[in-house]
């Protein structure tokens, strides 16, 4: 399976690309191309050192070339990026492609971090995506509430669980699949696209938690 990262020269997608190149081949997309291919190179070196064995391989491309040809295309972009690089790139996108949004829309201020959708009654961020979708059916949203800093470093295990919203059954088995193949990561379905806010909003909530009580990277585990 090819799974596209665009934002892919960021922390969460050096992330993504490191856990899932054992065993599949991973594009990281940026808008220059020699961006994302210096970035690839990188990637694949640590890739090398921490597995036995590698499935896939890592490449870099620029983010149009990406959209184009990816399985699976995960869009590790900001909240405020969402219009202009999503109204260029999603129309690349073939209609049997699963989308994946972990996308929070988020803010920081004196009273510590805030979901942007309620504090300033503007959409979730799988709305923004949703509209610019061919085949509105595969967006998924999910990995929300994921350490960065523990994902990056493939010899952690995370070990909590990460919520998903969808509407399609294929799109929704493909990223619980992915999710699994990420150790002692596990997925919990929520429902449909349209409550994806839910998801959205666990990661302030998370954020403000570890703050106030001085915890290091914590995840949202179902007990």
């Amino acid at each position: 399976m090819k799974i596209g990262i665009i934002g892919g020269t960021g922390g969460m997608g050096k992330g993504f690309a490191l856990r899932w190149c054992e065993n599949h081949d991973v594009m990281i997309g940026s808008r220059e191309a020699a961006k994302a291919e210096e970035a690839a190179k990188e990637y694949s070196s640590l890739a090398q050192v921490q597995y036995s064995t590698i499935k896939g391989k890592i490449s870099g491309k620029d983010n149009v070339t990406v959209s184009k040809e990816s399985d699976v295309l995960v869009l590790s972009i900001p909240y405020e990026n969402i219009d202009a690089i999503c109204s260029q790139l999603l129309p690349n996108v073939r209609d049997d492609c699963t989308v994946i949004s972990p996308i929070v829309p988020l803010t920081k201020t004196d009273l510590g971090f805030e979901f942007i959708s309620f504090k300033d009654k503007k959409p979730s961020a799988f709305e923004l995506v949703h509209k610019y979708m061919k085949n509105k059916s595969r967006l998924v949203s999910a990995f929300h509430t994921i350490s960065e800093k523990k994902l990056i470093d493939p010899k952690l295990v995370l070990d909590s669980d990460i919520f998903v919203c969808g509407d399609a059954e294929d799109s929704i088995n493909i990223v619980r699949q992915l999710i699994t193949e990420i150790k002692n990561l596990r997925p919990i379905l929520l429902g449909p696209g349209s409550l994806s806010y839910l998801a959205e909003v666990a990661t302030p909530i998370l954020l403000n938690a570890m703050i106030k009580n001085k915890m290091k990277n914590p995840g949202i585990k179902i007990i």
